[in-house]
């Protein structure tokens, strides 16, 4: 993805959020504060953020956004399931009615045959209604899938906000 379209796609989250007096929360543990950092491109960001989460520890995703052990034993933290949960418990931690979560395994090292390298798990709080998301990114290095990540994130923000792609 361009950069030109990457600025696009930011304007286009901050501009929607502002229009619909939305605010948004991130709840970050692969992409270590990427998504957020992306959101602050855009001049007007302090309209919509106020609080983001780095939530890379399992410990962290209970205490800070409310991740239920229960699920973490169950389906694992790389999880749709998770991601989600993330999502939600940033979004109510914060009174936002946006919030996203984040969870995956960027490598180099970390991945099984369930849940090889490049596994991302997404979460999308909109205004109550929960979404997910597992993307297969492969192991395109470290860095690479973060910012992948981050860019379906974006791409699928403007989705759900939007009611359709504007990519």
């Amino acid at each position: 993805m361009s950069n030109k379209k990457i600025m696009e796609i930011e304007y286009k989250v901050v501009e929607k959020l502002i229009e619909k007096g939305y605010h948004i929360t991130f709840a970050e543990s692969c992409t270590a504060g990427l998504a957020a950092a992306r959101i602050v491109n855009v001049p007007d960001a302090s309209k919509v953020l106020d609080v983001s989460f780095v939530t890379y520890a399992d410990e962290a995703k209970q205490k800070y956004v409310g991740v239920a052990e229960e699920t973490i034993a169950t389906y694992g933290v790389v999880s749709k399931e998770v991601a989600g949960e993330m999502a939600a418990g940033a979004a109510r931690a914060m009174g936002a009615q946006v919030g996203v979560g984040i969870t995956g395994i960027a490598g180099p090292t970390g991945g099984t045959a369930t849940k090889p390298i490049g596994m991302v798990c997404f979460g999308f709080y909109i205004d109550g209604q929960i979404t997910t998301y597992t993307m297969q990114f492969g192991d395109i290095g470290r860095n690479n899938v973060r910012t992948a990540s981050v860019d379906f994130c974006y791409k699928k923000l403007t989705e759900l906000l939007y009611g359709r792609s504007i990519c």
